[in-house]
């Protein structure tokens, strides 16, 4: 039998309750892995694990809201104390945060915009960067965005934030790089059917996008023992 990619690995993913996150966890989990699926909706996450175990895979739960930056430390400390080590790190979760002109953000907005989407994951980094350094393939993934390509007006907030996460992730992939097996990467996922999606652009046809399941390949390949690259940003590609 053909050993599976991610055959004994322990990943987290965040924001794993529903879209691409919850498709990331259902096909590591496909592949070998054991996942850890954190997200702030404990039914949600219910439902993915019983799509896991269903499909022979394994699971743990972690209910945790993002903003909630201590709960992260004393989850990171819980992970070690069962687990061991961390293999893979997945900082998928995500919020726009609504579109608008820079100038015109409520402070709430503009504030859970850079809560979730980098002061969340640089709280990842700090928790889990001395474990993942200890494993011998670990790997770190962020999802990141094409709006950082061109900064489309009204998308202010999002854009800055997935602006600083990249340069954030190739910063640390620049430290680790010579010192440690750890890889660290960006994925941008393209256009994908999401409820992101849906909120940025009402008027699309959900259906005529890519399902997250399709992209999901990239994923897995930057995630293996087996990838070479650090501090890349990789276009995940459809499968067919």
């Amino acid at each position: 039998m053909t050993e599976k990619a991610l055959s004994g690995r322990i990943a987290l993913v965040t924001g794993a309750s529903r879209g691409i996150g919850a498709a990331v966890a259902r096909r590591f989990a496909s592949e070998g892995a054991h996942v850890i699926a954190l997200a702030r909706t404990q039914g949600a996450l219910e439902e993915l694990d019983d799509q896991i175990r269903a499909d022979g895979g394994q699971a743990t739960l972690v209910t945790l809201d993002l903003r909630d930056f201590d709960a992260i430390d004393r989850m990171g400390l819980a992970l070690y104390q069962r687990f061991g080590r961390l293999d893979i790190l997945v900082g998928n979760a995500g919020v726009l945060g609504g579109l608008s002109p820079v100038g015109h953000y409520a402070f709430k907005d503009w504030d859970q915009v850079m809560a979730v989407n980098v002061t969340a994951n640089w709280r990842l980094i700090r928790c889990f960067d001395a474990v993942l350094r200890q494993s011998d393939a670990g790997r770190a993934l962020f999802v990141t965005s094409g709006v950082t390509g061109g900064y489309p007006p009204y998308w202010g907030a999002y854009a800055a934030s997935k602006a600083a996460l990249e340069a954030m992730a190739k910063t640390w992939a620049a430290e680790v790089a010579q010192v440690s097996p750890l890889k660290v990467n960006l994925i941008d996922p393209g256009v994908v059917r999401t409820r992101m999606r849906v909120e940025a652009f009402p008027g699309e046809d959900p259906a005529s996008h890519p399902a997250p399941e399709a992209i999901t390949r990239a994923f897995v390949d930057l995630a293996s023992p087996a990838c070479a690259v650090t501090g890349a940003i990789v276009r995940a590609t459809v499968e067919a």
